[in-house]
This record gives structure tokens, sequence and C-alpha cells, in this order.
């Protein structure tokens, strides 16, 4: 690694996409909690909305009266290779990633700067590691993706549960993942956008396949599991088609501590049978009007993006990730816990993770690595001091 990013550039982090929901709440909460001598600016490619921003953040932190605002379009890469050259960590709240992402990610990895989105489309992740990794480790360069809901509890929810377990034996873990929340408009845009791309996401994960490095010795999987009662946690459990567990398996195959056979499955937990028909039902018609591009535009236009849930709503929701692991004769039950998961918590969970990356001792890394692999006990301790809850419910 020749990591070219050094505290000579003007900003520590620079937030871009600032002026979206999730961003403007990403925003707000580095206000509130960016160290003394942090220095951050905003980013986007409206300077009204920009200064707009400011004078709300200069509510929570006077400070932010002099916020720097820094102009750049996902259209325009030379204005993104300028953004990624000022600063150490770039913080990208715009998406779909797919749509609007890789030039940022080029960007950064080019300048040797320090890169985190909440991106949940495995498609845009797969397709960063072939074109942007090995560039991204030459500069020293890291890539971390889904470093919101996706999937940061699920990653360190995980590593948490495997510290709790004997070392160098094969481990099993389950995650069963529940909440109440509500969805954006961009986070529709993305899940839409992912599952009428069938086929190329599938091409993309091949092509990966092909290029990653072989475990020798070792075995890091995780397979789709069957919908089923679980009874070690009392819910039906129906498998859930996202990025966490690919995630979780790119962890557990870069870090030894997860044994020399680990396998990790990732469930929705439903407590009602009616109610785990019913999802698999909506679930399936939703994944064939996402085939017609009629139909996903349709869907699409029912929810603007910049849109969410408001506060009041954001306040109620709520997530809860039960781990089983076992190995090792030992079985052991965790949980990871939070408030609203897919904004106020995103927000949270990207924000700590830039200024993890920009300010604390971690792991010598780069390419394009998770947030386990990047940062680990750090960003674990950070959001465990942020509120956000990793505890053994039972331990045997």
């Amino acid at each position: 690694m020749g990591r070219k990013n050094g505290t000579e550039r003007p900003y520590d982090i620079v937030l871009f996409g600032a002026t979206g929901f999730v961003g403007t709440l990403t925003a707000e909460y580095l206000a509130a909690h960016a160290p003394e001598g942090c220095r951050w600016a905003v980013a986007g490619r409206d300077r009204g909305r920009l200064e707009r921003l400011r004078e709300r953040l200069t509510a929570i932190d006077p400070r932010c009266a002099v916020l720097p605002v820094l102009l750049a379009d996902a259209d325009d890469p030379d204005s993104l290779r300028t953004l990624a050259g000022s600063a150490r960590v770039i913080a990208s709240a715009v998406g779909p990633y797919l749509w609007y992402g890789e030039e940022l990610v080029a960007a950064c990895a080019e300048a040797g700067t320090d890169y985190a989105d909440l991106c949940g489309e495995s498609e845009f992740a797969d397709l960063m590691y072939l074109r942007h990794d090995v560039r991204a480790r030459e500069t020293g360069a890291r890539l971390v993706h889904a470093c919101g809901f996706d999937s940061v509890p699920h990653d360190l929810g995980v590593y948490f549960t495997v510290q709790q377990l004997p070392q160098d034996v094969p481990l099993r873990v389950d995650g069963f993942v529940r909440s109440n929340a509500f969805f954006s408009g961009g986070t529709l845009a993305s899940a839409l956008t992912a599952m009428g791309r069938g086929r190329q996401l599938l091409r993309a994960a091949r092509e990966r396949r092909l290029y990653e490095p072989r475990l020798v010795g070792r075995r890091a999987r995780a397979p789709f599991g069957a919908p089923h009662f679980s009874r070690e946690t009392g819910v039906w459990a129906l498998p859930l088609p996202t990025l966490d567990p690919q995630i979780v398996a790119r962890s557990a195959a870069a870090l030894r501590r997860y044994g020399p056979d680990f396998r990790y499955r990732h469930f929705a937990a439903v407590r009602s049978l009616p109610v785990a028909l019913g999802g698999s039902a909506a679930a399936g018609a939703g994944l064939a009007l996402a085939q017609l591009p009629a139909a996903r535009r349709w869907l699409m236009e029912r929810y603007e993006p910049g849109s969410g849930p408001d506060a009041e709503r954001r306040q109620a929701s709520w997530f809860s990730v039960r781990f089983v692991g076992t190995g090792g004769g030992r079985r052991v039950f965790t949980e990871v816990s939070g408030g609203d998961p897919g904004y106020d918590e995103s927000a949270k969970m990207l924000a700590e993770s830039v200024l993890c990356l920009a300010f604390d001792t971690l792991p010598d890394t780069a390419g394009q690595v998770t947030t386990a692999v990047a940062m680990g006990d750090a960003l674990l301790e950070r959001l465990r001091s942020a509120g956000m809850r990793f505890r053994v419910a039972d331990a045997r």
C-alpha cells in the first residue's frame, strides 16, 4: 500500500449528497457529534440547498455558520476528482448507487481517499470491487460500502458474536432481523432497481468470484437458508436476499478469528405464520412487478427520492437483530438493537464510520473492505457509545 491520503488535505471529512433525506440526517449528526477540530464540509450540486442546510446546522452548533459548502455533481467526474482530492474521508449519501455512485468511488480509489456509503446494492458492490479494488490497494484507499443498516448491525453483530465463541473451530451463526420501520423514496428506488436487474446482478457476482482470492485451508459461506420455524428464537424465519450475508461472508474470509469453517444465514423474523405467508406473497409480487419498467416507474413515483418518514414516525421505529452462534460445543445468543434503522440509525452509523476512518487507530487495510475488517472493535465501541446496543443475551 502507498496511502496518498494525508493531513495536508483541507478537510478530514466531506459529506456528499448532504441535502438528501439521509444526507441531511447525517449532516445533523456530524454537527452535533464531530469532535473539536474536525475539519468537515458538506457537498452537493445545489448551492442554495447546501446553504439552507448550513443554516439548519448552525442551529445545532453555531460553529457551522462557517461550514464549507462544496459543489460537486455525480455526473461531473472532474468535480468528483476535485472533491476526492480535498478530503481524507468521503461519505456518500447519493443513491441509487448503481446510477450515481461509480465516479466518486473511482475518484477516491485514484486519490487514496477513504470512502464510505450507505449502499445495499449487491451489483454495485461487486462492480466496484472488479473495477476499483486494485487501484485502491495501490493508493491505500479504503472503500467501505454498506455503512448503514445495510450492513453494519449484521456485519458487526456477527463479529461480536464470533468473539463470544471458541477459536479455531467451525462456527455457525444465524441472524434474525425484526423491525417496524418505514422506507424512503431513495430506499425504494434502490430496491426496485436491484430487483429489476436480476441477470446483471448474477453476472457481476459470478465475475467477482472469478477474481476474488480463493481461501486455502478455510471456508467462509453465506448460503441461502430455507424458510423454517426457529425453535431457538421462537419465530418464523424467512430468508432475506440482501447484501448483508455477503458482507458477513467477506469479513469471515478476511479475518481468521471466524475459524476454519464459517457459515452465516440471514433471516427476517416473523412471529405469526399468517404474517410470514403474507410477507412472502408481497415480496414475490414486488419482485414480479419490478421486472416491468412501467411498473417500476409507477412504484418509484409513489415515493419521490429525498422523501421519507417524518420525525414522529422515526421516533417510534426500532430494529432488533438476534444472533444464534454455535461452535466448539458452545452456544451463544446475542442481540444488536437500536432505533429507526433506515434513517436515524443509518445516519449515525455512516457518520460514526467516517469519524472512525478519519480519527481512530485502525488495522492496516486498503481496497474494498467491510466495516468489520476496516474498523472492527473501534466502530463497535463508537456505536455502543452512541446508543446502539450490542449484548450477549445468553451463553452456554
